[in-house]
C-alpha cells in the first residue's frame, strides 16, 4: 500500500511538471519568444533593439539619399537662369538628324531654343526653351505635330541631375570599395613628357599613319572612283617642333583649389561633368614658360591675399575664375587677362576689384623678373541669348602684344587666334607653302584666318590673298598686321567662312585678266571640331578652287571634313570631289598627345565617265548623308 502511494504521488508530480511545461510553453508562442528560459529573453530584447536601430539607420540612409539627390538639382534654386527649368520631352519621333530637327524647331516653328539633346537620335529628344511661355507654346503645338509620318508627343520633362553632384555620389560609393588615384598636372596636360623626344616623334608619326590608313581605306568604300588617287597619296612625316619646352605662347588657368584646401592658379586636374574641380600648380609642367608659370603664381598671390574669393563652380559663388596668359617670344611682353563672375557682384564691388588688379600688377613691376605689359579684366559669367564670347575690359598697359612668324610681325588682341608654338608655326606655314606652291599667278583663299597669320606669310608668294574671320577684333588685328608689314596684296572680311567663300571666288575671278586660267587655291585653319558642313559645301561648289591646304589642329575630329570633301558629288555636296595627294604633320604640342595635319587636297575637271554615274548612286549617296548630318551640326555648331 505504501509502495502504490508513493507511485501515485510520483505520477501526480509528473502529470503537474508536463502541465506546467505545457503552459509555459503556450505563453512562449504566444509571446513569439522561444521557450529557453532567461537567457533567449534577453537575446530576444537584443534583437529588438538591433531592428529599432536597423530601422533608424535605414531612415537615416534615405534622408541622405534625399539630401544627396537634393545636392544634383541644387542648381536650379539659384539666381540664375538655367533652360533646364524649362524642358520639354519630344516622343514617337523615329529616326531623325539633329539638323533637320532644329530646322523644324527655329525656322518652321520659330521657337526660341536654347538647347537640344538627343542621346540617340531615335525617337526622342528634349528640348530647352528660355521661358515657361515659350515652355507651354511648344507643348500645345508639338503634342499632336505631324512630322515625318509621325504623330510627335510631347510633356514636361525633368531637369538633369549636376554632373559634378551626380559624379560625387557615385565616387561615394566606389570609394567603399576601392581608393581612386588621382591624376598629376604632368600627367593631366603632359602624357608624354616621361619620353625621350625623338621617341615621342616616333610614336606620333605611327599614330597618325594608322589614322591616315583607317581614313583612306573609309574614303575607298565611299567613293570608288578614288582609288587611283589614294593609290598615289603620301605621308611624309612627323617633323619636330624646333622648341621642345616652353613653347606655349597662350595658357588658361583655373583659379581654384587643391587637393589639401588651398587656393591655386593652374590647370583643372578633371572636367566639371567627370565630377573634379581639384586644381593643381604648374611650376613642373614642361611645356609652359617661365613667363607663364610666373604670371599664374602671382595671380595666385594676388588671389589668396584679396578678399574677393575664388570661384567655386560647386554652387557657383566666388569670384576669381580663370586667368588668361599670352606671351611674346619675340618681345618677351605679356599679356594678362583676368577672368572674373560677376553675377555676385554689385558694380561698386566691380571697380574695386578692377582697381585691386591694376594696382598690385603696378606694384609689383619694380621687384618682379617678368612685367605684365597688357592687363585685361574678362566678364565670365553665362552668356546672354546670342553672346558668343565673354566681353573684355582693358585696364591699363598696351592694349596689344607682338609676335613675329615667319618674320612677318603680328599685333594679337585678347582674344584673337593664333598659333600656340611660334617657333612650330614657321615650320608649319613653310610646308603649307611647299605643299600648294603657289605662284605670282596665285590666289589664296584664307578659311579660319584668324589674326592674318597664314594669309599674309603666303602673300609674299601669290598675286592676291584673301581672308575670312568671325571674330571681328582678329579681322582689324589682321588688317592691321598687312598694313605693318607692308603688304598691299590681302584683303579680309569679317563673317561666316560659309557665307564668304562665294563672294571671294567671284572678287578671284573678277580680278582675273580675261582669258588667262584662274590658279585658285584655298586653305583652312578651322577650330578643332573641324569646318561646318555647309562651309565644306560651299569650298566643294565653287570650281574655281583647284586645290586645298587642310590645316588640322585634331586630325580625329577634321577626318569627318576629309570625307566630306573627297565624296563622290551629290545634291549636298555639289562639285567635283577633292583627293588627298600628300600630307606631313608637324609637332606643334611636344610632350602631349596631339600633332598638327597638314594635308593637300586637289580635283580634277569632270570627264564623261563621271557625267554617267547612276542617279540610283547619287541617291544613295545623299541617304548616307543625311544619316551623318546629325554628327555633323552637333560637332561643328560652335565653329560658325
Amino acid at each position: 500500500t505504501l509502495l502504490h502511494l508513493h507511485v501515485f504521488s510520483f505520477c501526480l508530480y509528473f502529470i503537474f511538471l508536463n502541465k506546467s511545461a505545457s503552459f509555459k510553453q503556450m505563453e512562449c508562442f504566444n509571446a513569439e519568444i522561444p521557450a529557453d528560459g532567461v537567457v533567449n529573453s534577453i537575446e530576444t530584447e537584443e534583437i529588438s533593439e538591433n531592428v529599432v536601430k536597423a530601422d533608424e539607420t535605414t531612415l537615416a540612409n534615405g534622408e541622405d539619399e534625399a539630401g544627396k539627390a537634393g545636392e544634383e538639382y541644387a542648381y536650379l534654386e539659384r539666381n540664375e537662369f538655367t533652360s533646364e527649368i524649362f524642358k520639354v520631352e519630344v516622343k514617337n519621333m523615329g529616326y531623325f538628324g539633329i539638323g533637320e530637327f532644329k530646322k523644324l524647331l527655329r525656322n518652321t516653328l520659330k521657337f526660341d531654343v536654347t538647347k537640344i539633346k538627343a542621346p540617340t537620335r531615335k525617337e526622342f529628344a528634349f528640348v530647352c526653351f528660355r521661358s515657361q511661355e515659350d515652355q507651354q507654346r511648344a507643348l500645345e503645338i508639338l503634342n499632336g505635330y505631324k512630322w515625318k509620318g509621325k504623330v510627335l508627343k510631347a510633356h514636361v520633362a525633368k531637369a538633369s541631375a549636376d554632373p559634378l553632384q551626380k559624379k560625387r555620389a557615385a565616387e561615394e560609393q566606389e570609394s567603399e570599395r576601392k581608393p581612386k588615384k588621382q591624376r598629376t598636372a604632368v600627367e593631366a596636360t603632359c602624357p608624354l613628357s616621361h619620353i625621350a623626344y625623338d621617341q615621342q616623334i616616333k610614336q606620333k608619326s605611327e599614330e597618325m599613319s594608322a589614322l591616315l590608313a583607317k581614313y583612306t581605306q573609309e574614303l575607298r568604300k565611299v567613293n570608288p572612283r578614288a582609288k587611283p588617287h589614294l593609290d598615289k597619296f603620301q605621308f611624309h612625316e612627323v617633323l619636330p617642333s624646333p622648341t621642345v619646352n616652353g613653347y606655349r605662347n597662350k595658357n588658361e588657368f583655373t583659379v581654384g583649389k587643391n587637393s589639401v584646401g588651398e587656393v591655386v592658379v593652374g590647370f583643372r586636374l578633371g572636367c566639371y561633368s567627370d565630377g573634379s574641380v581639384e586644381v593643381a600648380e604648374v611650376a613642373d609642367l614642361p611645356h609652359l614658360p617661365e613667363q607663364a608659370k610666373w604670371a599664374a603664381r602671382s595671380f595666385q598671390d594676388l588671389v589668396r591675399k584679396s578678399k574677393f574669393l575664388p570661384f567655386n563652380p560647386d554652387g557657383n559663388i566666388g569670384h576669381f575664375r580663370q586667368l588668361m596668359v599670352r606671351c611674346s617670344s619675340a618681345t618677351g611682353e605679356l599679356m594678362l587677362v583676368a577672368g572674373i563672375y560677376s553675377s555676385n557682384l554689385s558694380e561698386d564691388e566691380q571697380v574695386e576689384l578692377k582697381q585691386e588688379l591694376k594696382s598690385f600688377y603696378e606694384d609689383l613691376a619694380n621687384d618682379a623678373p617678368y612685367k605684365c605689359s597688357s592687363l585685361y579684366y574678362q566678364d565670365v559669367k553665362h552668356r546672354e541669348a546670342g553672346q558668343t564670347i565673354n566681353p573684355v575690359e582693358h585696364i591699363s598697359g598696351s592694349t596689344h602684344i607682338t609676335d613675329t612668324i615667319q618674320g612677318l610681325q603680328f599685333r594679337i588682341s585678347p582674344l584673337a587666334f593664333f598659333q600656340i608654338n611660334t617657333e612650330g608655326a614657321n615650320v608649319l606655314y613653310q610646308k603649307a607653302i611647299d605643299l600648294v606652291a603657289p605662284t605670282k599667278d596665285t590666289t589664296m583663299l584664307d578659311i579660319c584666318c584668324g589674326t592674318g597669320t597664314i594669309t599674309l606669310a603666303f602673300a609674299k608668294h601669290c598675286k592676291k590673298v584673301m581672308g575670312v574671320e568671325i571674330v571681328p577684333d582678329a579681322i582689324k588685328d589682321a588688317e592691321f598686321n598687312a598694313e605693318a608689314n607692308g603688304i598691299k596684296n590681302a584683303k579680309f572680311f569679317t563673317g561666316n567662312a560659309d557665307d564668304f567663300i562665294k563672294s571671294m571666288v567671284r572678287e578671284a575671278l573678277y580680278d582675273q585678266e580675261p582669258g588667262k586660267p584662274l590658279d585658285l587655291i584655298a586653305v583652312v585653319d578651322p577650330p578643332r571640331a573641324g569646318l561646318h558642313h555647309r562651309s565644306i559645301a560651299a569650298i566643294r561648289s565653287a570650281d574655281a578652287i583647284n586645290r586645298l591646304v587642310y590645316v588640322s589642329c585634331n586630325p580625329h575630329s577634321a577626318k569627318r571634313n576629309f570625307i566630306e570633301l573627297a565624296r563622290p558629288e551629290s545634291k549636298q555636296y555639289k562639285g567635283e570631289p577633292f583627293y588627298p595627294k600628300s600630307a606631313v604633320a608637324v609637332d606643334m604640342f611636344p610632350h602631349t598627345m596631339h600633332t598638327e595635319l597638314v594635308i593637300l587636297f586637289e580635283r580634277e575637271p569632270k570627264t564623261k565617265a563621271d557625267e554617267k554615274s547612276s542617279p540610283a548612286e547619287g541617291a544613295a549617296q545623299s541617304k548616307s548623308e543625311a544619316t551623318e548630318e546629325a554628327v555633323s551640326e552637333e560637332n561643328t555648331t560652335s565653329v560658325t
